[in-house]
């Protein structure tokens, strides 16, 4: 069997390049790791000690401001409408609604009885007269009319659909 030295040279040549390349990049690691390392904590420390920073608020959210109702509760007509199916129950919302200062338009029966919670709606443009009627009745679902067109409202600017909750 005929060995050949050229493989054994390459081979050991090999060894000793990869030997070498594990050498660096321990060297590597300990000069540069150090310093790295130092710089990180560093970096974390002051962040850590610095005062909080204020939140900023986007452009858009600080030039809205809150909705101001144009017309006053004297003004502002409330039609009452039953969603809960409960009798009279339209009719007694109506005399609390009244007695707070609200004109009410009319009270009647909604298409469905089976509205969960009570909801105040609004005719466009007087969305702040029903954000102000919602937190006057301590109830947080206010929306658009839904279902309903501008002519079944009696004149109205607002509707509460009483809901079973």
């Amino acid at each position: 069997m005929l060995v050949r030295p050229w493989r054994r040279a390459t081979i050991v040549a090999s060894l000793i390049a990869a030997i070498e390349l594990v050498a660096l990049l321990a060297a590597g690691v300990a000069l540069v790791g150090k310093p790295l390392a130092h710089a990180v904590r560093k970096q974390a420390e002051v962040q850590a000690l610095a005062p909080p920073k204020k939140k900023t608020v986007p452009a858009i959210a600080r030039t809205v401001l809150p909705a101001i109702p144009k017309l006053s509760r004297s003004q502002t007509d409330v039609l009452v409408l039953n969603g809960n199916g409960r009798t009279g129950a339209a009719s007694a919302e109506a005399a609390r609604i009244h007695g707070l200062g609200y004109m009410i338009a009319g009270t009647g029966n909604a298409a469905r009885h089976d509205y969960a919670s009570t909801v105040v709606m609004f005719r466009p443009g007087y969305h702040a007269e029903a954000l102000r009627l919602a937190r006057d009745l301590k109830l947080k679902i206010v929306g658009p009319l839904d279902g309903m067109k501008t002519r079944q409202l009696l004149g109205a600017h607002l509707v509460v659909v009483l809901g079973v909750g």
